[in-house]
């Protein structure tokens, strides 16, 4: 019988020596084509260059070269030669315009109105505009989506739209508001004195508080269902989870609501100009804007015009620094 065959003996396997263990070697640079590339770089360059451009060239359009031209338009005046009937000619007047408008007592006296006014609308629209928001967003609310609608349909009308059906409602003999206030035999003249700043308030209150609701509403629907859970557990009931709980965790909304309304406000326009037009105590300038509009296209002093809306312009940056100190801290607090 034949003897099995021997086996041949194995070659061990060369071993790879592991690569040091010490700092990495040089490394190998993304091609263009590889994100994180220059290829890739440079395309998101012209992505963001693609969407920032249409806006800072709109911008400096409808901004920054109408505040330019504004600036140089303060600096001049027209003066009428004669008796009137050479024409009118442009003169250098520096600050003169300025002046003119610091030492003007109606310029002066439509900030006032317009202090009042913010003390009146800016609580009531805001108070208004978070109280609805509280109250759809509570767990008892049902037809959350159709208050929303409802409360927003407002804001959705045209200011000049929304003080012209104001008007006609607070028209006696046309309006069903006074009609009914007359059946009841109360006596409420929306065009008084001490009422049509009151008519402007509701004006803007009306237009304004269902979109700072849903504002609000957004700003609600981000607080953490865990920490309201966490309050119910407590012992808390629905008015001091609002007070304690909602409201202070959407501190940043309501600053940048308060910061909003604020530079608004000192720019109100439509409102006022058409309740004017019956209230006949108000004025043509009650407001900085229509103080503004009135020396510009009814007295054509345009240097006025300009400073006065520069000056404008200084007012409501200066109050949005205010009012954002402001909201820090209580933010902070």
């Amino acid at each position: 019988m034949a003897a099995p065959l021997a086996r041949p003996a194995k070659t061990p396997a060369p071993q790879v020596a592991p690569p040091p263990a010490g700092p990495a070697g040089p490394a190998v640079s993304a091609g263009p084509g590889k994100p994180g590339g220059p290829g890739t770089r440079s395309g998101q360059r012209r992505a963001v260059a693609l969407f920032t451009i249409p806006f800072f060239a709109l911008f400096t359009a409808v901004t920054v070269l109408p505040m330019f031209y504004a600036a140089w338009m303060s600096l001049y005046r027209e003066e009428s030669s004669g008796l009137g009937f050479g024409g009118t000619e442009r003169v250098f007047a520096g600050f003169g315009n300025f002046t003119e408008a610091l030492g003007n007592e109606a310029f002066l006296r439509s900030f006032g109105n317009i202090a009042l006014y913010c003390a009146l609308y800016i609580p009531a629209m805001v108070g208004g505009a978070l109280v609805l928001a509280l109250l759809v967003d509570s767990t008892m609310a049902r037809a959350r989506r159709f208050f929303q609608i409802a409360y927003f349909l407002p804001h959705a009308v045209p200011g000049l739209i929304a003080s012209l059906i104001w008007l006609y409602l607070y028209t006696p003999g046309l309006s069903p508001i006074t009609d009914a206030l007359d059946a009841l035999g109360a006596q409420w003249n929306f065009f008084g004195q001490d009422e049509a700043i009151l008519s402007v308030v509701n004006i803007s209150a009306w237009q304004w508080t269902g979109y700072n609701m849903i504002i609000f509403y957004a700003g609600l629907q981000a607080v953490p269902r865990e920490v309201l859970e966490a309050a119910t557990v407590d012992g808390a009931g629905a008015l001091r989870t609002a007070l304690q709980v909602k409201i202070p965790m959407i501190r940043p909304t309501v600053v940048l609501t308060l910061l909003f309304t604020c530079v608004g406000a000192i720019q109100l326009f439509d409102a006022p100009k058409l309740v004017q037009l019956r209230a006949n105590t108000m004025g043509e300038d009650w407001s900085p804007t229509m103080f503004i509009y009135t020396a510009a296209f009814k007295g054509h002093d345009y240097g006025l015009a300009a400073a006065s809306s520069l000056l404008l312009a200084l007012v409501a940056g200066l109050l949005s620094f205010v009012v954002t100190k402001l909201g820090n801290r209580w933010k902070a607090s």
